[in-house]
């Protein structure tokens, strides 16, 4: 028996999902779901979690990062047993997470991007959240901290549902969901969030359109849609589709410019579209650490011309855009 699944928790996401066209996904939570997706690793995974020390953390803070607890809340042979459970979920890549004194330094800085859209978008306090392509939640727990009242996030990847877990073993009481789904497993016409973030998916979607009007379909009438995503400099109508890959990625399809962007969003609807942000990615925001020990920036870089990829390709530029969904139609 898997003690460390948070059956209260996908309790109270039923609760909330009652009578909502999204009724039917917090089965996607279930242990019986995990199993059927047959990942090598995921009985060892889910036993792991019979095997965590019983901690109570003294104070969470998600409001200027991400810390539950601290040292003093837990002996040193039971910060020992976090530290093998989190490294056993490697690579991490979102973050950082502070656990008991337990620090993960994840590949991404990911309260760099946080801090940089933070004062462009509607306040979250009071709001319904979806965050597609979530990872493992950290940016959920920062729009918790900004007092959202629901946060839902998926990912497909089970390796950073259960990081997720793992944080949510000790936050059971927050309302943060994550679901190892994709945006495709969503009924249609969901719209019930008030804002709907997508950062870092756009270009993973070999129909960028459809990944939009998608997005749309989550929100409602005048919700936010937070849009971050790869970049290129050109004119509007310009993209760049990479010939194989691009910064050694394979799953890249389209890097549009700023004004190309805009334009999709206008095309599929939206309103007020614009761009808040526009921002070089460097090695101070994403880097190889103990905790993600492989290829990452750098190594998709040109190792003469830090400004192109190994490809010889604009290196990674990225842009916030923030647009408000239409009126539906019937």
């Amino acid at each position: 028996m898997w003690h460390g699944r948070d059956t209260g928790a996908d309790q109270r996401l039923q609760q909330l999902l009652r009578d909502t066209p999204l009724e039917t996904l917090s089965h996607y939570a279930s242990e019986a779901y995990l199993y059927s997706r047959g990942h090598g690793l995921t009985e060892r995974w889910l036993t792991l979690f019979d095997e965590l020390p019983a901690i109570s953390a003294s104070s969470i803070d998600l409001a200027t990062q991400v810390r539950i607890g601290q040292a003093d809340d837990c002996t040193e042979e039971e910060q020992a047993a976090l530290a093998v459970a989190a490294r056993t979920f490697m690579p991490w890549r979102k973050g950082p997470w502070s656990l008991f004194g337990l620090e993960i330094d994840t590949e991404w800085r990911s309260d760099m991007k946080w801090d940089r859209l933070l004062p462009h978008i509607q306040p979250l306090a009071g709001r319904r959240v979806l965050d597609v392509g979530c990872g493992n939640g950290y940016h959920c727990y920062r729009m918790l901290g900004e007092n959202a009242e629901l946060v839902l996030g998926v990912d497909p990847h089970p390796a950073y549902f259960f990081q997720y877990r793992l944080m949510q073993h000790f936050l059971r009481h927050l309302a943060v969901y994550v679901l190892p789904i994709t945006l495709d497993q969503f009924p249609d016409k969901s719209g019930i969030f008030d804002t709907v973030f997508s950062m870092g998916v756009l270009y993973h979607r070999r129909s960028p359109i459809d990944h939009l009007l998608q997005l749309q379909s989550c929100l409602r009438e005048g919700g936010e849609l937070v849009l971050e995503s790869l970049v290129v400099d050109g004119p509007d109508g310009y993209a760049l589709m990479p010939e194989n890959r691009y910064c050694q990625m394979k799953n890249v399809w389209f890097l549009p410019s700023v004004a190309t962007t805009e334009s999709w969003l206008k095309r599929c609807g939206y309103l007020n579209v614009r761009t808040v942000d526009v921002n070089a990615t460097d090695s101070s925001e994403q880097r190889s650490t103990a905790w993600m020990p492989f290829q990452s920036l750098r190594d998709g870089l040109d190792p003469h011309d830090p400004a192109l990829s190994v490809e010889g390709l604009p290196a990674p530029k990225r842009a916030i855009t923030l647009a408000t969904a239409p009126p539906k139609r019937n």
